[in-house]
């Protein structure tokens, strides 16, 4: 199959969007750390989409190839090649997963060798990170990956970042962790889809929301006595849901949040609402979503992409209605434009250009330091 440009200048397999998405995304991690470029054109060149398999098949190589030359680093003792290999080799067994058609043992033996490679990196990482588990339900444990801010045993600041359901923590070791590490804050990577020992997240939400683990997640880092629990902030990483927001508006221990505010719940319940329900019959989007906004009080970034989802002129006409009143309130409102890129949905052509903004307007709200700035 044949690639070309689409008219916005990103690489097209028109008979595949889903791995066209993909590709972008993983270009584009390799600026911070990624992938390399010459291997994912390599991969690429490689893949015959005739093949079912194929696009798995490639993407594991490269990432196995990867894995062992992280191995060898660490036995000759050079900890620096050995990290940047095996977030190299987690990110590419990653999109080795992809595929929404992958049968269900490929899927499950490149997911394990993600996790297996991203523990190998936290080990070799200085300071060492951790691989935690934090409890949410009986049947169900959430799995996260904790990377102290410093050697030193002081209290510091958290961010916590937790992707959309569906969407993998590891990706946040390389795409988020050095922002955080940079600012003098401590990085709690986690996720919604449990530690792989459980039931499936699928079967777990249908009994369960996804805000219920906000709680816990905050619970797990109060009780660390490396933590300051003043200054704890949250990224949610993805627009497509208001699950972080949701859960938040009633846990007044965060210090700042990067998420939506409830945008997302006030443009959903708008667009299935008829317009003239009786009132009562079930809440109204906007008395919806300003219970949630007015539940969160601690400085809010709402940071969006010009080519997300809701265009951006959809987004600014909710931010204003939800701040209409409030204008005491530390609501932030931040659209990433095309012409400076990062404005395709949840940021994926550009990821260092929004990151750097967030990462600076968390580190303002919760007194983050440079550690090389400290006295």
């Amino acid at each position: 199959m044949d690639s070309d440009l689409n008219p916005q200048g990103w690489i097209w397999w028109p008979e595949r969007e889903d791995l066209s998405l993909e590709f972008m995304r993983l270009l584009a991690s390799a600026q911070e750390g990624g992938a390399t470029f010459s291997e994912c054109w390599l991969t690429a060149s490689r893949i015959d989409f005739a093949d079912d398999y194929s696009w798995y098949r490639e993407w594991t190589a490269t990432a196995e190839v990867n894995r062992e030359r992280a191995s060898s680093a660490a036995a000759q003792g050079h900890p620096a090649t050995a990290r940047d290999n095996w977030l190299r080799a987690m990110n590419y067994y990653l999109t080795a997963a992809h595929p929404v058609d992958l049968a269900p043992d490929e899927r499950r033996s490149a997911i394990a060798s993600m996790r297996e490679c991203a523990a190998n990196y936290l080990n070799c990482r200085q300071p060492r990170g951790e691989v935690v588990s934090i409890p949410w339900l009986n049947e169900f444990t959430l799995q996260g990956y904790y990377l102290p801010a410093s050697l030193g045993g002081d209290r510091a600041p958290v961010v916590i970042c937790i992707g959309e359901p569906g969407h993998h923590k590891e990706e946040f070791l390389f795409k988020l962790a050095r922002h955080a590490s940079e600012r003098g804050m401590a990085l709690l990577a986690v996720d919604v889809l449990g530690d792989g020992t459980g039931p499936s997240f699928e079967e777990v939400s249908l009994r369960h929301k996804p805000q219920r683990a906000i709680a816990p997640i905050m619970d797990y880092l109060v009780g660390r006595d490396d933590v300051d629990e003043r200054r704890i902030a949250i990224l949610a990483d993805g627009w497509r849901s208001s699950f972080v927001a949701r859960g938040i508006a009633f846990d007044h221990r965060f210090a700042a949040a990067v998420c939506d505010g409830g945008i997302w719940d006030l443009h959903m319940r708008a667009f299935l609402d008829p317009q003239n329900r009786p009132f009562g019959v079930e809440p109204c989007p906007e008395l919806e979503a300003d219970r949630i906004l007015r539940g969160i009080r601690c400085p809010l970034l709402v940071a969006a992409s010009e080519r997300g989802v809701l265009r951006a002129d959809r987004i600014a006409e909710l931010t204003d209605r939800l701040r209409a009143g409030r204008r005491d309130r530390d609501i932030t409102f931040e659209i990433f434009e095309a012409a400076e890129a990062a404005a395709g949905q949840g940021r994926f052509d550009n990821p260092t250009l929004a990151n750097e903004f967030i990462f600076d307007w968390i580190a303002s709200r919760i007194g983050a330091q440079p550690l090389y700035n400290r006295a």
